[in-house]
């Protein structure tokens, strides 16, 4: 019965994530791209310039940068480390290309969350703010279709408590202090007849009191936690690559040129070429979604919070989170690899990603796989914050903002975290997914349906003599 079970939700979860959630969302940022004329080209200059611009006496309870990185905490996630590396080694180097296509079609997409986001949250008067998906759909479609905010907020509850927030992130976590410290777990101990590494009980208590310490504060603290932690992860991650791609700078043309043959198949025989293509697109395109999550419905509940009465100025803000998710960081990682040719040598998941480290760095092996381990555990550790932000605001939204039922639903989550090392998470991540793309869903319906209002809201802001550079 369980392998029926398991069978089935793997079904269904191959066939969400195949291609009728991809082509839905590919759909929405290429039709939104249309109607915005292109407007994540054109105003991309501007959108980085009010990423650390902040706006004055904005209606809020943090700042845009603070906002940003909170959807950052959650979206740069072990995704940008081993999703990439997966899609590589499934699709070849040109994966890499059709994440780029996935993610600037997901920038349009992006904006128009952070847009939405803005014009239809609601701030109470003790400035207590409530944004996102379900508000726009609510407020923005219409009564009648609370039905579909709810199914939103439900969705997004399940996939922050028994999914992408605490069990996979924190197996994650604790798998990569195990494999560094104990790969042969010589130091155990039995809990509830398994046998485990100490590094992990250990990771997993460090873990939990560092999230309970901070998501016990609320928005405020996980923003100004956000705020340091991932511009130094992204920084720390960035510099690294950097060093190894200025060492192997003579390797780098080539890596390109594999990047762009592989996406349209042009080194597969003649008639391997269609297939090779089409497994790159669907890979890459499949992971950009993923890495970025443009068009899920999360980000927009942390733009909600930003201090701002512009909703363009905050969906200019929040389309840089794309940019910088998977132009800037998975392209580097998907750089590593290819030009270190650790995707076609027989290797899977980190393990692409820590060889390519531990060939194209001038350190010692356990250096690089060091470098590589606090990386992924910085970026595990801000995407299950930002996951409790985004579980904690649809719960508010569904138990119409009993705080009671909040507060619980926090001790909860700190519960999850706690035995999430003892955990299995092949399920867990299957159902995770499958959440995932269900929430995707009601969102990606009213964006379309408001779309009127995302280029109104848009054109009027522009049209203000100053603001059209």
């Amino acid at each position: 019965m369980l392998e029926f079970i398991n069978g089935l939700l793997t079904s269904l979860d191959d066939f969400l994530w195949n291609i009728p959630l991809i082509f839905l969302i590919l759909f929405t940022g290429i039709y939104l791209t249309v109607r915005l004329k292109g407007l994540q080209f054109r105003r991309l200059p501007r959108a980085l310039k009010y990423m650390f611009k902040n706006e004055e006496g904005g209606e809020g309870e943090v700042t845009s940068f603070a906002a940003l990185c909170t959807a950052l905490s959650a979206t740069i996630g072990t995704g940008n480390i081993v999703g990439v590396a997966t899609a590589l080694v499934a699709g070849g180097p040109g994966a890499l290309f059709w994440m780029w296509v996935a993610a600037l079609f997901g920038m349009a997409t992006k904006y128009a969350e952070g847009v939405l986001a803005i014009k239809y949250r609601v701030i109470g008067k003790d400035g207590h703010v409530l944004g996102g998906p379900f508000y726009y759909i609510e407020n923005g479609m219409g009564s009648r279709f609370k039905w579909l905010a709810k199914m939103f907020a439900f969705f997004g509850v399940i996939v922050g408590l028994l999914g992408m927030g605490t069990f996979t992130q924190v197996n994650g976590i604790t798998d990569a202090v195990k494999n560094f410290f104990d790969p042969q777990t010589a130091w155990s101990l039995s809990i509830f007849g398994r046998e485990y590494s100490w590094t992990v009980l250990i990771a997993g208590i460090i873990l939990t009191v560092c999230t309970g310490l901070v998501i016990i504060g609320g928005i405020k603290r996980i923003s100004k936690v956000s705020e340091i932690v991932v511009p130094f992860m992204a920084g720390l991650y960035i510099l690294v690559i950097v060093v190894l791609l200025v060492l192997n700078f003579d390797k780098i043309p080539q890596a390109f040129a594999q990047i762009f043959e592989g996406a349209f198949g042009l080194r597969a025989a003649a008639g391997g070429a269609l297939g090779a293509m089409m497994a790159a697109m669907q890979k890459g395109i499949a992971r950009g979604i993923f890495s970025n999550e443009a068009g899920l419905g999360s980000a927009p509940i942390a733009a909600a919070a930003a201090r701002t009465n512009e909703p363009v100025r905050q969906g200019l803000v929040s389309m840089t989170g794309t940019f910088i998710d998977t132009i800037v960081i998975c392209t580097m990682t998907g750089l590593a690899i290819v030009l270190t040719g650790t995707w076609d040598i027989g290797l899977e998941g980190v393990a692409v990603t820590t060889t390519a480290f531990v060939q194209g760095l001038p350190f010692a092996e356990s250096v690089s796989a060091f470098i590589l381990m606090i990386c992924l555990v910085f970026f595990a550790f801000t995407t299950i914050l930002g996951w409790n932000y985004y579980s904690e605001r649809c719960l508010e939204y569904l138990c119409k903002g009993n705080r009671k039922i909040v507060q619980s639903y926090r001790w909860l989550y700190i519960l999850a975290v706690f035995i999430g090392p003892f955990m299995t998470v092949s399920v867990v991540w299957t159902i995770a997914d499958i959440f995932n793309a269900l929430m995707a869903l009601p969102n990606l319906i009213a964006i379309v349906a408001l779309s009127g209002v995302i280029a109104a809201e848009t054109k009027k802001y522009f049209s203000k003599p100053h603001r059209q550079g």
